[in-house]
């Protein structure tokens, strides 16, 4: 019996992107608490999977050739998880780059614009107008692509595909980006039928329980610091 994937997690948009794959495809994981909050993603260990410092990654013991690979970066591990199992990720080219376009649209321009304004809006330590604004409305403009986008369409990119999952999890928090989906009625509707999957909510409760045990973000002094204040090492 083949040994479960490692994944290397914490409960944020970025890593229900991978519990979600993982749940969806139905194979066995094991999962590997980051504490973000606490600076684990510092440790020597996990910086030999993950070099620049972030949540999530995977050790597949059952990589190619049979032997264990590591990936680091969301969209490299669904990538490799579609590839590897062929589902959620078409073969066809013209489907493929359905997909590619807008998994790197979320990885370019929807997480991170919505990181920022979650931080701008929720834990700033001052209150910056200009930041707040800025961000909130690039993610307006943002959710307006993907409205448009899902005009007559149920899914990103044809078929339910990993563009999707990338999404999904940085819409859930669309209050702390100072949106309100009934401004986008078709994202509302794709927003209702992913998180409607079973898989989506198996994965999205992955971790609830630990990330409840630790302080709100925006009370956690010592967190902030960690999180929003590296340098070069």
């Amino acid at each position: 019996m083949t040994a479960p994937i490692e994944l290397y997690y914490w409960p944020t948009p970025n890593g229900w992107k991978i519990t979600i794959m993982l749940e969806e495809l139905n194979v066995p994981y094991e999962v590997k608490y980051i504490n973000i909050g606490k600076g684990e993603q510092f440790e020597p260990d996990f910086l030999k999977i993950a070099p620049n410092n972030r949540m999530p990654a995977i050790i597949d013991p059952d990589g190619p050739g049979g032997e264990p690979i590591s990936v680091f970066e969301s969209g490299a591990i669904l990538q490799y998880l579609g590839r590897k199992y062929g589902r959620f990720y078409p073969s066809d080219e013209r489907a493929r780059v359905q997909v590619e376009e807008w998994l790197f649209w979320q990885v370019g321009g929807l997480g991170p614009m919505a990181g920022q304004a979650h931080h701008f809006r929720n834990y700033a330590p001052e209150k910056i107008q200009y930041g707040i604004d800025r961000y909130t409305n690039e993610v307006n403009r943002l959710y307006g692509v993907m409205n448009r986008r899902l005009e007559g369409r149920d899914y990103l990119a044809g078929d339910y595909s990993i563009a999707d999952m990338a999404s999904i999890g940085w819409v859930i928090p669309h209050k702390n980006q100072g949106q309100d989906l009934d401004d986008f009625p078709n994202l509302r509707g794709w927003y209702e039928r992913v998180k409607a999957r079973p898989a989506v909510q198996r994965a999205i409760d992955v971790g609830k329980a630990e990330r409840e045990r630790q302080a709100s973000l925006a009370d956690d002094k010592e967190a902030q610091k960690i999180l929003f204040g590296q340098r070069a090492r």
